[in-house]
């Protein structure tokens, strides 16, 4: 499963302000790029939190809350609705009242919960995004099996070349067709 839309929540709990994005990634890159932004964003947080998933690469971390009071409690909610490629960070504001480790656990489970109601969670499909070429005479074929994919691009020259986004079985009936393409993008959804 994957999250539709990037989102982010506010709840706060015995004075403390928790701060929850939730991010749909496909590299560590952007996760590194997404933790670097919100510690310059929020850098007089008291704690930034996360825990992210890309197929079995998985990361989770307290920033200094007690061990296990934070990043297992972000994964495991993450694990309960199946995510794949997501990453949430949880930016805790101490609010000068001690939470203890079951407060934490659940102050950490219940932002990342919170912030999940505000998108959509859907079946996660593996797209590919590919380039080909093919004579206006092929066209015909391939328009029957593309009708209802995304085309991103259409450019007629001497041949029509195409740049669309397709899935495992489009792919498959392309390939039936002997037409020869380029994938640009394998890890598209």
């Amino acid at each position: 499963m994957i999250i539709e839309d990037n989102v982010i929540n506010e709840i706060e709990i015995n004075k403390s302000k928790f701060i929850t994005y939730i991010y749909k990634v496909k590299t560590l890159k952007e996760i590194n790029e997404y933790l670097e932004k919100l510690k310059k964003d929020y850098k007089d947080a008291t704690h930034i939190c996360y825990a992210y998933k890309i197929d079995n690469t998985i990361k989770f971390n307290d920033d200094n809350e007690p061990v296990g009071t934070a990043g297992i409690p972000i994964l495991e909610v993450l694990n309960k609705n199946n995510l794949n490629y997501v990453a949430c960070f949880v930016i805790r504001y101490f609010g000068g009242i001690k939470l203890g480790s079951g407060g934490l656990i659940r102050a950490y489970s219940n932002s990342t919960s919170e912030c999940l109601k505000k998108t959509k969670i859907k079946k996660l499909e593996k797209l590919f995004k590919i380039k080909l070429t093919i004579s206006y005479q092929e066209n015909k074929l391939l328009e029957k099996i593309i009708k209802n994919e995304n085309i991103k691009e259409k450019d007629y020259q001497e041949n029509i070349t195409y740049i669309l986004t397709i899935n495992q079985n489009i792919k498959e009936k392309i390939d039936k067709l002997k037409i020869n393409y380029k994938i640009l993008d394998d890890n598209y959804f």
